[in-house]
């Protein structure tokens, strides 16, 4: 009598919990700067950007392991990282990190709003590509100048970490911007132990502190408003497309009520926004996660897990980040924002039509402007949707 054979594993169980570490370790070390850069920019204090880390990090791992195991489907949720990037070059506002911590709720509720009312999703999908990406260009610009400005002002300190970077993507490219933060870390081990700065033990255990929210207009229209479209329009909208290429139909209205609902929970510590995940849903949901479609939810699993045990250790990132050289943090943020500031661009600049509209939401974006406290993030919106509008006057289909 012939024993029957059980599939293999590596078909079943350890490819998509590995596709899931992976997709882990990559998304966190790669772009937790950001996140961090986000939070201060707005006016966090180191210890409230450590909470809002590790806040964004557990609300984004419990929320994929729900999703994953509710839908048998490897919907992978993320911080959103363009929005952190948003609040970097936002500045704080009138109120200081209490109103942004309101805004982080308001955005909240619009996600929550999306996933009741069709409608309002609807209207953010008619925001032209063009305008959306080059606005998001724009935020993106002055971060990426970090390697630049870092080379020029600490070159033994950022040439390191660029150089690892560049062999990485030429051979490794999954793992360039991990690998640039690996080097960035041994940077500033080094600079610490030549500088003889103490490292408080007290500072690596986690903590969460608890903000009061106050609600301001400029806080509304600078911060929630500007962080809401670029989350839908950069992260869910794109994301659902990724997860649509790959053959899966992601629940829209449950992922923006969860989503919506963790980044509520959140805001109070300090988280500013979760979201489906984009560019690295592919890592979950891809055939790297194995051949057994029906198994690859174990990788979202799996990628919540990872963030939620990186998220504990926040404040041990957040203390590596402060005790960098002058340079070294701006230049790992800047290369981990460099592809997507590529596609951004590829997809402002993709329709003749839309060039100039384009163009003048991204210089908007760009200036880091504020008007009566409100970001430029807004104004380039508005300014290249009334160019558009203006431009296309008197055809057919006029669009806003």
């Amino acid at each position: 009598m012939r024993r029957q054979t059980s599939p293999p594993p590596d078909q079943t169980v350890v490819r998509p919990i590995t596709a899931g570490v992976v997709a882990g370790l990559v998304g966190f070390t790669g772009s937790f700067v950001v996140v961090l850069a986000g939070l201060t920019g707005v006016g966090a204090s180191p210890v409230q950007a450590s909470s809002g880390l590790m806040t964004v990090s557990i609300t984004m791992g419990i929320t994929s392991i729900l999703l994953g195991l509710w839908t048998r489907i490897p919907i992978t949720v993320a911080w959103s990282t363009p929005g952190a990037a948003l609040l970097a070059s936002t500045g704080t506002v009138q109120g200081g990190w209490p109103a942004a911590v309101g805004a982080f709720l308001i955005c909240g509720a619009l996600v929550v709003l999306t996933g009741l009312i069709p409608q309002l999703g609807d209207l953010i999908a008619r925001i032209p590509a063009s305008i959306a990406q080059a606005m998001l260009a724009g935020i993106l610009l002055q971060l990426c100048l970090g390697p630049v400005t870092g080379l020029a002002h600490n070159p033994l300190g950022v040439a390191p970490i660029v150089i690892v970077w560049l062999v990485a993507l030429r051979f490794w490219p999954r793992w360039s911007a991990p690998l640039a933060f690996l080097t960035a870390a041994i940077v500033i081990a080094v600079h610490v132990a030549t500088s003889g700065r103490a490292i408080d033990p007290a500072s690596l255990s986690p903590h969460l502190a608890l903000t009061t929210p106050t609600f301001t207009l400029t806080a509304m229209i600078g911060i929630a408003l500007p962080l809401y479209l670029v989350t839908m329009a950069s992260q869910n909208v794109a994301g659902a497309a990724v997860m649509k290429g790959l053959d899966y139909d992601v629940p829209w209205r449950a992922s923006m009520l969860v989503t919506g609902v963790g980044t509520i929970i959140g805001a109070p510590s300090g988280g500013h926004a979760i979201n489906l995940a984009a560019i690295s849903a592919a890592l979950a949901a891809g055939p790297e996660a194995g051949p057994d479609r029906s198994r690859r939810w174990i990788a979202s699993v799996t990628w919540g897990v990872v963030a939620i045990v990186l998220g504990v250790s926040s404040a041990a990132f957040t203390t590596l980040v402060a005790l960098a050289p002058v340079g070294v943090i701006a230049a790992v943020a800047g290369l981990a924002l460099l592809s997507t500031l590529a596609g951004s661009l590829k997809v402002a600049l993709a329709q003749p039509e839309d060039l100039i509209p384009a163009i003048i939401t991204f210089v908007t974006a760009a200036s880091g402007i504020a008007i009566h406290g409100v970001s430029a993030a807004f104004w380039a919106l508005l300014a290249g949707l009334l160019v558009r509008f203006i431009l296309q006057m008197g055809r057919r289909h006029p669009a806003l």
